[in-house]
């Protein structure tokens, strides 16, 4: 059964450049850090960037399981520092560190990925990996960004910018089970 995508383009969906399904080559797993769906839409509809254009994955993947696309696969969203021009965001609905991502005492991530949500997460996969010819490495968020800031309870310690989607993701599952090799 082929999965449901639900297209719901963010406001400035056609200011992001555009880009060959050749180019992409990896995917990037995220998780929202918020406490659902409507507030990471949100959060991708503000206008962060002199381009019109703001912070956002390709994909959400809610706890229920629905799949959302946000941003064509064809246009490169701002999702990951460095790697946006070869790259597929998906955000997983995930609170994440929410609401106090810099706090230095709050630095755990405990919310479970759903099973439903990991099993949607798996057939997006396969359906990018058909639509996007060169597909062959998957990341998490975590890896590809990993600068440190001061912490907001206090500045004299370091703690991760990012960190999803973080310690609960079943990396052992999803790897073998996409097909993708992990980048590390």
């Amino acid at each position: 059964m082929p999965l449901t995508i639900h297209d719901q383009p963010l406001p400035y969906v056609d200011l992001l450049p555009e880009r060959p399904a050749v180019a992409v080559e990896l995917v990037v797993i995220h998780c929202t850090e918020l406490p659902d769906l409507a507030m990471a839409r949100e959060y991708g509809e503000r206008v962060l960037h002199a381009s019109g254009t703001g912070n956002s994955g390709h994909y959400y993947v809610d706890r229920d399981g629905a799949v959302y696309r946000y941003v064509p696969g064809t246009r490169v969203a701002n999702h990951v520092r460095g790697h946006n021009p070869d790259s597929i965001g998906i955000e997983l609905v995930n609170r994440g560190r929410y609401p106090h991502w810099w706090d230095s005492h709050q630095q755990q991530m405990t919310e479970p990925y759903a099973e439903v949500q990991i099993a949607a997460l798996l057939a997006l996969l396969a359906q990018l990996r058909a639509e996007f010819p060169h597909l062959r490495r998957i990341a998490g968020h975590e890896e590809l960004d990993t600068d440190l800031m001061p912490a907001s309870d206090d500045p004299a310690r370091q703690i991760r910018r990012k960190f999803d989607p973080g310690p609960r993701f079943p990396w052992d599952a999803i790897v073998p089970a996409s097909g993708l090799e992990r980048l590390r």
